[in-house]
């Protein structure tokens, strides 16, 4: 593949330089090295060096020379949504418990206008405006950061027994066996958020090992 790029780089910049009957002599020779069609061949050293913008239905693929990176155009714009809109989210965001983008997108207007009015919530006319525009995906796209920060996990409050398990010699009524069903391991899921301390929910899971049945 470097090779006929190489080709049809020399061969391109001579077919755009010469006369009518000159490039006709070029393109059966390139036609001839690289195998490919004709039709195809004469676009690429035509079109080679220039850079071209192709419409595939709605998608938008920029094309150097013959090579085509497979890409959508990308539209450089300035970001919509600054550090002030971005702040003015997480607050309303964690005044309401935080909801997801769906359920939080259709109210806007109305709970802005109340956090406002109970002075929770000060804005500028540009960020109050741009708050109201704002989509469900947006939202969850600006909010994805904060979301992680205040992600709750459960902690388990047993710890893996498996060197034991070996160590320890256990008689029961039947001997272990991994192969078949009706063998379990228990495990105990404290619902703290990451604070021992208070009142919490507690899980005990107990997982058959050889179907995996919870």
């Amino acid at each position: 593949m470097r090779t006929r790029r190489q080709i049809g780089r020399v061969m391109a910049q001579k077919y755009q330089r010469e006369r009518k009957k000159e490039k006709t002599r070029i393109l059966d020779e390139f036609v001839g090295i690289t195998k490919y069609s004709r039709g195809y061949a004469k676009w690429l050293l035509r079109n080679w060096g220039r850079r071209l913008v192709i419409w595939s239905g709605k998608q938008r693929l920029i094309v150097i020379g013959h090579r085509c990176n497979g890409q959508k155009g990308k539209r450089r714009r300035p970001p919509g949504y600054d550090e002030k809109v971005q702040e003015a989210l997480k607050r309303i965001w964690h005044l309401l418990d935080c909801p997801s983008g769906k359920r939080l997108a259709p109210y806007q207007k109305e709970i802005i206008g109340v956090l406002e009015r109970n002075h929770e919530l000060a804005l500028d006319g540009g960020t109050r405006k741009k708050l109201l525009q704002i989509s469900a995906a947006t939202i969850d796209r600006l909010l994805r950061e904060e979301k992680k920060r205040w992600k709750l996990k459960g902690r388990c409050r047993t710890k893996p027994g498996t060197l034991l398990k070996s160590q320890i010699p256990i008689r029961t009524f039947a001997e272990w066996n991994e192969q078949k069903p009706g063998f379990v391991e228990m495990d105990l899921v404290s619902h703290d958020g990451g604070d021992g301390s208070g009142i919490f929910a507690q899980t005990l899971d107990v997982t058959d090992v050889f179907t995996g049945w919870t």
